[in-house]
């Protein structure tokens, strides 16, 4: 154990046991999870073996000094050390009398299975036989140490655990035995010829010994375990749960005790409540004979925690016991890990358990009633993304398992839409929608999409590109459209010009059926059973009788305590009625962003390129002619759908190479339609193209160059809210200016929209009171929006753009560098995912300060994909805003996370 030079006089080991304990739960982000719910079970008397933990700082500080520790560390383990012989009696490292202890890691959140675990650590050739004395069992004793040097070779040392787990088959082979036989059938000689051959193994993969000195094994074990820290799957799960600003995990080392006695020994791992369904019961699993890894890494087949009773039952009963006193003293579910030595019970961990978001739902719900927490606790109680799990299409999770187990995983990609889908294979947006028609399920796999692809993305049951991020044009319109997405999954090939996916030795052609979870990001080959979730059935499909689903009366019991907790209001992003009828019924109160640039396709893009390609104004004016009464239509059904709330409608802002035909076929349809010769489109096409679209002619450009574009949408806007008026609908109209960056851009078009509202008002003699405002998504924008706040009377923070530009990156482009990026601590996370609140974050608290000096009664929200992540929304709180606006499906997660900063604030 390497030490820093320097003094360091600080406390970096805290034990527990009946002799000393020095922690307690509250301490635990400096003991981790796992050393403050010890100590603090010590301190309630539950039977735990003694044992101490070196906290986080120290992890902290290995990684901060070249993986070297503090100078005063191994005289504190070793004072620690002794604390537990004392109480155990036994000494470390002795053959007369020896004590064995196991080494774990445990951060301050909890990561099951993501970093490493050392048991029966202190074994050598001389202890092994003392063992034998001591217990009267030889098996065990031999078993004991073949788990170790397994252990330790595999964890420690990085020999492949497969080569031991070769060598022990090929034990019960030469037995006579099935491979498939129980470990339990090796003898004690069978058991120690197999610590020899280990022994072998680990020479010979690692070139030394294995090591004899249990404090060289117990030094190499503690730097195992702060090494796993930053292992690839630590760091993945980090990234896929938003854990940041951990300094690390604590690693705590515990006296042994051992499952693998015989008959009356065994270990398990618990709930107090079922994790997948909430149900009050006790739910887990053991195996006699074993010790804890054989349960988690499924080597044996356990048994369910009920059968506990009939072996044995004192310990079940103890268990139970426990299980009461564990749950009313935390107040939350528990996950136990208990080992019974010899009829003695001894619990090895507790900590809050992990759930499926309906079992998370129904636990707060039903706890609320037991008058275990209160329900401002129930709401701070559920993680706001859980929810997507009750509201997207689901697979059935054993199928899926097999699946796996059966080789058919293709790859993993970005889970950018949650939900489930199976469907044929399809390339082409137009073989999407030819398919679909003839009623067959279908998922869209493309390289990348584009607007075009609309059609058939309005088909499909999900859509999978290999390339783009988690606010790409797939991940972006199918969370609107509540359509599960996987994005950016690299591992495949797809080639739509032949129609074929290739991936992990697997080759589907069109019509093949493939099954995405965009939950996970599993892509999978074949097909899986989906199901429309409980609460979508009633909320959504109205199939299911709301009184018959608990599921849905509970998540509206929480979703109610929620919004009197929170004063944030929550909108949502939606381009069709149907997606606004949707989102109401998820709770949104009003849509902070329609993009109206999504109603141009499918049978309006021939107008909508009419107008683009357009020479003169006169025939500019006919194409706008045409696609009014289209406009007209959307916005009466998106008002009609929010009677009542306000709807914020952004002009067109599309980089105008979306709508190009860049296809001949496509050319050519143009060219019939204008009646003018191909190379004429085709030149007009190389006429009108940018070297940089995204920063070219888009938002308020377009509209001070093309000013006749937005005087069309503003009339067709106010046309269908006197429209709506006159049929008695309560309408809120919201014109938006996308893509300001100095006040004279607004001043030039808010004139403009004004003077054609207010003519078509006088014209139908109808009242409708509208606002203007504009997006602020240009950096230039919020350090001016003093100036801007003169004109606007309200601001909408695009964060998706002010992201793409406060960074430079290309959002759809960067899905690859962030990854790195994370993996190697440059960023926490997506800047495009959770707002970056140190810049992109000064940048909107400058806007707001600076718009509501100028103007007090400014109204303020986001309308980025932001608007639906839970710490943006947090942030959105603590910048003063008044919504957020996120896709549908999202809208109750924000209003989960809008109550949780409240309360956390109040």
């Amino acid at each position: 154990m390497a030490q820093h030079n320097g003094s360091n006089n600080d406390k970096h080991v805290y034990s527990f046991g009946k002799s000393q304990t020095d922690g307690k739960a509250e301490m635990r982000e400096l003991l981790g999870g796992k050393g403050a719910n010890l100590a603090e079970m010590t301190s309630l008397g539950i039977p735990v073996p003694p044992g101490f933990t070196i906290t986080t700082h120290v992890c902290d500080y290995f990684y901060k000094h070249d993986q070297s520790y503090p100078d005063t560390l191994r005289d504190q383990i070793s004072h620690a050390l002794n604390l537990i012989e004392q109480q155990m009696s036994a000494k470390f490292g002795d053959p007369d009398n020896p004590l064995l202890v196991s080494v774990r890691s445990g951060a301050a959140k909890s990561m099951p299975g993501m970093m490493d675990t050392v048991l029966n650590l202190g074994l050598n050739d001389a202890v092994v036989k003392g063992l034998v004395q001591k217990t009267q069992n030889e098996r065990f004793a031999w078993d004991a140490y073949r788990r170790f040097v397994q252990m330790f070779g595999d964890v420690v040392m990085g020999v492949p655990h497969a080569r031991f787990e070769q060598t022990l088959q090929e034990a019960k082979t030469s037995k006579g035995l099935s491979t498939d036989a129980l470990d339990t059938e090796l003898d004690a000689n069978d058991l120690q010829t197999l610590v020899k051959e280990f022994f072998s193994i680990y020479e010979t993969h690692t070139g030394s010994p294995f090591p004899q000195d249990p404090r060289q094994q117990l030094e190499a074990s503690i730097n195992a375990v702060f090494g796993s820290w930053n292992s690839d799957r630590a760091i993945r799960y980090r990234q896929l749960n938003n854990m940041t600003g951990l300094l690390g995990t604590a690693v705590n080392v515990q006296a042994m005790v051992f499952g693998n006695m015989g008959d009356t020994s065994g270990t398990g791992v618990a709930f107090t409540r079922d994790p997948s369904t909430g149900e009050n019961t006790f739910y887990g699993e053991f195996l006699i004979n074993a010790q804890g890894e054989d349960v988690v890494a499924g080597i044996r087949t356990p048994e369910p925690i009920s059968k506990l009773h009939d072996v044995l039952p004192e310990a079940y009963e103890q268990l139970l016991e426990i299980r009461s006193n564990l749950e009313s003293h935390f107040r939350d579910m528990q996950d136990l890990e208990f080992t019974v030595q010899e009829k003695q019970l001894f619990l090895l961990q507790t900590r809050n358990g992990q759930r499926t978001g309906a079992a998370a739902v129904r636990t707060a719900c039903e706890m609320v009633e037991e008058g275990l927490i209160t329900p401002e606790t129930a709401v701070t109680r559920v993680i706001p993304e859980q929810l997507d799990q009750l509201l997207h299409d689901v697979f059935d999770a054993s199928s899926k398992q097999q699946k796996v187990a059966d080789g058919n995983l293709l790859g993993t990609g970005l889970p950018a839409s949650p939900g489930a889908a199976s469907g044929k294979a399809v390339f082409t947006a137009q073989d999407a929608e030819i398919i679909a028609a003839q009623g067959d399920p279908v998922i869209l796999c493309r390289e990348e999409t584009s607007p075009e692809d609309i059609g058939g993305m309005a088909v499909a049951r999900g859509i999978l590109t290999a390339r783009g991020g988690m606010t790409s044009h797939a991940a972006v319109v199918a969370r609107g459209m509540g359509c599960c997405c996987v994005a950016g999954c690299s591992s495949l090939h797809i080639d739509s010009e032949n129609k074929v996916l290739q991936a992990n030795g697997h080759t589907i052609n069109e019509g093949d059926f493939i099954s995405i979870d965009g939950s996970t990001g599993e892509v999978l080959a074949g097909q899986l059973a989906t199901q429309p979730s409980e609460i979508v059935q009633v909320l959504i499909h109205q199939n299911r009788d709301p009184g018959e689903s608990q599921l849905y009366q509970q998540f509206s019991l929480m979703m109610e305590w929620a919004d009197q907790h929170r004063t944030l209001k929550i909108r949502t992003n939606a381009d069709t009625p149907e997606d606004s009828s949707r989102a109401r019924q998820f709770g949104a109160e009003g849509i902070g962003l329609c993009r109206t640039e999504h109603m141009f396709f499918g049978e309006r893009i021939v107008q909508m390129r009419q107008m683009i390609l357009a020479d003169s104004l006169a025939e500019r004016e006919k194409a706008l002619t045409l696609l009014l009464p289209f406009q007209r239509q959307d916005f009466e059904g998106i008002f009609s759908a929010m009677n009542g709330f306000p709807v914020t409608i952004r002009l067109l802002d599309p980089p105008l190479h979306e709508f190009f035909p860049h296809e001949v076929a496509a050319q050519e349809t143009m060219a019939q339609e204008m009646d003018v010769p191909l190379d004429h489109i085709q030149e007009r096409v190389k006429q009108l193209e940018e070297m940089n679209p995204m920063l070219g002619q888009r938002g308020c450009r377009l509209g001070i160059q093309y000013p006749e574009i937005y005087d069309m949408q503003v009339r067709a806007i106010i046309e269908a809210a006197c429209s709506c008026e006159k049929k008695g609908i309560d309408v809120h109209p919201e014109i938006m200016i996308p893509l300001i960056g100095t006040a004279e851009e607004l001043r030039f078009l808010e004139s403009r929209a004004r003077t054609v509202a207010d003519a078509v008002i006088q014209e139908t003699g109808t009242t409708v009171n509208y606002l203007v405002g504009t997006m602020i998504e240009i950096p230039r924008a919020a350090l001016t929006a003093d100036e801007i706040a003169e004109t606007a009377e309200f601001f909408s923070f695009g964060t998706n753009d002010l992201t793409q530009m406060s960074f430079g990156f290309s959002r759809d482009d960067v899905a690859p560098l962030i990854g790195h990026y994370i993996t190697n601590g440059i960023l926490p996370a997506d800047p495009f995912q959770t707002i970056d609140q140190n810049g992109v974050g000064q940048l909107i608290h400058i806007g707001v300060e600076k718009g509501r000096t100028t103007r007090p009664d400014l109204k303020i929200g986001i309308c980025g994909e932001h608007g639906g992540d839970p710490n943006s929304v947090r942030f959105c709180h603590r910048a003063k805003m008044d919504y957020v606006s996120c896709s549908p499906f999202r809208v109750p997660i924000a209003r989960l996370a809008a109550a949780q900063e409240a309360l956390n604030n109040s």
